[in-house]
């Protein structure tokens, strides 16, 4: 009995470990962008709650909760209720097997990459019931293209990942990580990081690629009859899904929380500030691709998903696969 209290305890302080460092990301992570796109733009930007405006992510988020939720008469209420809490609480179960250090990782499961396979694949119900459930044409269709451009790039993602998992030999995150002590695999494969960081653009809903989110077609897409604590949990579902794509590219690509192998005299920083460091860059990658690209037409992205990422994707795991035998069969 003591044991399992224990058990249970001890569960309970590494998901509260898990989450809340995570929200603080996110709140943190908003101000960031607003402030760098501000910069970018020569203007100043959030600048007036708290020190440098550092503070203005708490004052949003009051705004929100403290907001009327307002459900459309004709919307579905149950499943227009639900559809927020559903993709906010998938895009945070996806950090349960996320190394951040050598031993900080709430869910050490072998099968972490196809786990994460699945929250993905998961997350486009709430899209889908959002938009169907507000009974609104601009959602419904804001919902059917976040799922089309969804699913059009998780099939070249996951031929990315597979050619990862070739070179590492096992679909646990923590022991692709150790796999790259020798050398990071951003290095070898090149040209699946490069690809996978224009994947992961497309899949977040991300500009250049936020076509489900087009102002002058669908006013704001899937959320749009959205307001209060639904819209704040939708803004906070995306963003978590943001940091989730820059934290998978860390792990797979730059050896998540190890440190650069020819710098000897930072060895001493440990790993979780390496792992935070990592998928910082690929947070300002993010902000600045926002503000140096036009939107991409809907055909142009389709286009783009189809007939270059998903045959080059394939084209290379099957390269990759070939010269792994090779060197198999020479040993």
């Amino acid at each position: 009995m003591i044991s399992q209290i224990l058990w249970i305890l001890e569960s309970v302080l590494g998901f509260l470990g898990t989450i809340l460092p995570l929200l603080l990301a996110i709140a943190f992570f908003t101000v960031l962008e607003r402030k760098l796109f501000a910069g970018i733009q020569r203007r100043q930007g959030p600048n007036v709650i708290g020190v440098y405006g550092l503070l203005q992510a708490r004052a949003d988020g009051l705004k929100l909760l403290l907001k009327e939720t307002i459900i459309p008469t004709s919307a579905n209420s149950v499943r227009f209720v639900l559809a927020p809490r559903v993709l906010f609480s998938l895009r945070l179960v996806g950090w349960a097997v996320i190394p951040v250090g050598e031993t900080r990782v709430f869910a050490d499961v072998n099968l972490g990459v196809l786990y994460l396979f699945a929250v993905s694949a998961l997350s486009v119900y709430g899209i889908i019931r959002a938009g169907w459930a507000s009974n609104s044409k601009y959602a419904f269709l804001g919902s059917l293209r976040s799922a089309a451009q969804r699913v059009s790039y998780e099939v070249s993602i996951g031929f990315i990942r597979v050619t990862v998992l070739l070179c590492a030999g096992s679909l646990n995150l923590t022991d692709i990580v150790e796999s790259q002590k020798s050398i990071w695999y951003a290095i070898p494969l090149l040209p699946s990081f490069l690809r996978f960081r224009v994947s992961a653009v497309a899949e977040t809903n991300r500009h250049p690629f936020d076509l489900p989110e087009a102002e002058a077609e669908l006013v704001s897409g899937y959320n749009v009859e959205y307001s209060g604590r639904g819209f704040a949990l939708f803004f906070l579902g995306e963003t978590g899904n943001r940091l989730l794509r820059c934290a998978i590219r860390t792990i797979l690509f730059l050896g998540g929380w190890l440190p650069p192998r020819d710098i000897a005299p930072l060895n001493w920083i440990p790993g979780p500030f390496w792992f935070s460091f990592k998928v910082l860059l690929f947070v300002l990658w993010f902000v600045w691709i926002r503000a140096a690209y036009p939107r991409y037409r809907y055909d142009q992205l389709r286009r783009l998903g189809w007939k270059v990422l998903l045959p080059r994707s394939l084209g290379w795991l099957i390269t990759t696969a070939s010269i792994l035998r090779a060197f198999d069969a020479l040993a």
